[in-house]
């Protein structure tokens, strides 16, 4: 006989419960799982044995739901002809771009409060955070402009990279590279203007979408292009120039992580690549710690670099051939 919706038990009855059929019929759910116990267990190790969280209020975290919905009405705000939906005219599209644009960053003042709150060590007034939300915001949407600049460059950079490329749309539809290129530029902007949890939550999104893992604390300059694209890391401090393109399964990640007398990581140290303009870096390479990579270089499939090498240099697995010194 099933738990009646309105006796104890945290909601559960017998008739919702998985494998519910196996259990006596007799007992609760509270009483077949022993839940007063084992809630009061977990009660005791999230706020005493391994609090993890700071003292204070129950603060709600940033929805990852919402946060997708937001850059979706961003790109639809940006590219409304490609991401705008099939019915949309070209005689409503300023329309079309205000109302979403207006909705989107509606939702993202919320999100950036949220995010501010949650990642917060100290106490701050809710009218502090609502005030730094709508500041940030507000900055944020000056700034989409420049932004879209800077994809556009993007895609005519993919364009005329990829031999396979047919056209924008394609690229800006179909391709990863872009997804996640798109993501990061309004993650880091995000991230320049301190919302830094947001930030990073933007680009998990499109990690999970693309397999491309950029943190949005990178430097990345215009004309970036990712062919493929699957396993790309880009760490944190990484410094990227202009008219950079990277294929599948390249890492520009950490060599050594500096520690302070304590053995505790030191956060936020350079510790990544500086990667000069016109560089092409081939599938699976790996290059790590803060090391220089020279204008113009080109970086053969699979090689491991933890060293700089001189603008101009071509290195292979097989040989590394400098056109100047290696530093």
């Amino acid at each position: 006989m099933g738990v009646d919706a309105k006796s104890p038990g945290f909601g559960l009855s017998a008739q919702s419960a998985p494998g519910d059929e196996l259990a006596p019929q007799h007992l609760s759910a509270p009483s077949r799982w022993k839940l007063d116990s084992v809630v009061a267990e977990l009660r005791m190790s999230r706020e005493v044995t391994h609090n993890i969280r700071p003292k204070g209020r129950f603060r709600r975290p940033p929805a990852r739901e919402a946060i997708a919905a937001i850059v979706e009405g961003l790109a639809a705000s940006l590219f409304p002809a490609h991401y705008g939906g099939p019915e949309l005219a070209i005689e409503s599209l300023d329309y079309f771009v205000g109302a979403t644009l207006n909705q989107a960053l509606a939702r993202l003042v919320e999100q950036v409060r949220l995010s501010l709150s949650f990642a917060s060590e100290s106490e701050p007034s809710e009218a502090d955070l609502t005030a730094r939300a709508q500041a940030i915001t507000r900055e944020f949407a000056s700034r989409l402009p420049a932004i879209r600049g800077l994809l556009v460059n993007d895609l005519r950079a993919a364009f005329a990279g990829d031999p396979a490329a047919a056209g924008f749309p394609e690229i800006l539809l179909g391709y990863p590279g872009m997804t996640a290129i798109l993501h990061y530029r309004l993650a880091h902007a995000l991230h320049e203007l301190g919302a830094p949890l947001l930030a990073r939550l933007v680009s998990e999104i499109a990690h999970s979408k693309t397999g491309i893992d950029i943190h949005p604390g990178a430097e990345i300059g215009a004309s970036f292009f990712i062919d493929h694209g699957t396993g790309v890391v880009i760490g944190a401090t990484a410094v990227i120039g202009e008219r950079v393109r990277l294929y599948q399964a390249v890492t520009l990640g950490a060599r050594h992580f500096p520690a302070d007398e304590n053995g505790a990581l030191v956060k936020g140290a350079a510790r990544h690549p500086i990667i000069e303009d016109d560089v092409v870096i081939y599938a699976g390479a790996t290059i790590l710690g803060r090391i220089t990579i020279g204008r113009g270089s080109t970086i053969g499939g699979n090689v491991w670099l933890t060293h700089g090498v001189a603008p101009g240099s071509h290195v292979s697995q097989a040989q590394a051939r400098n056109n100047g010194k290696t530093e």
